[in-house]
């Protein structure tokens, strides 16, 4: 039996996710779909949102005027992520890339986040 290609993206998840929740330090989540990009600040313990940004926000789509599956995207996210974690207090997180490549719009994300002062 084969798995899907959701399925091994899922199961790669799941052992990023259990490896960062050893760890007892917020997540930074990464979600990915044709259309837009959303990124989510967890807890330590996984149990709360502290800060979250998406291409799917009024004021997201208003700078990017559309196209919110592009690195351009991805790269205001990131900025958007890392300055609300700031805003709450969080300066260090683990990258869950949530399965998907390290690659594109992920890594514009992740590179972005950096550059604005999140460290991973």
């Amino acid at each position: 039996m084969s798995l899907t290609k959701k399925e091994q993206r899922l199961r790669r998840a799941r052992q990023t996710r259990l490896r960062i929740n050893g760890q007892g330090v917020a997540r930074l989540a990464v979600h990915r779909s044709n259309l837009h990009i959303y990124a989510s600040v967890f807890s330590g313990d996984g149990t709360q949102v502290l800060a979250s940004a998406s291409t799917a926000e009024k004021e997201v789509r208003d700078q990017l005027g559309g196209n919110g599956g592009n690195v351009a995207a991805a790269t205001l996210v990131g900025k958007r992520i890392a300055e609300k974690a700031k805003a709450a207090g969080i300066e260090q997180v683990a990258f869950d890339r949530s399965g998907f490549q390290y690659h594109g719009r992920v890594k514009a994300l992740a590179e972005a986040a950096r550059e604005a002062g999140l460290q991973f």
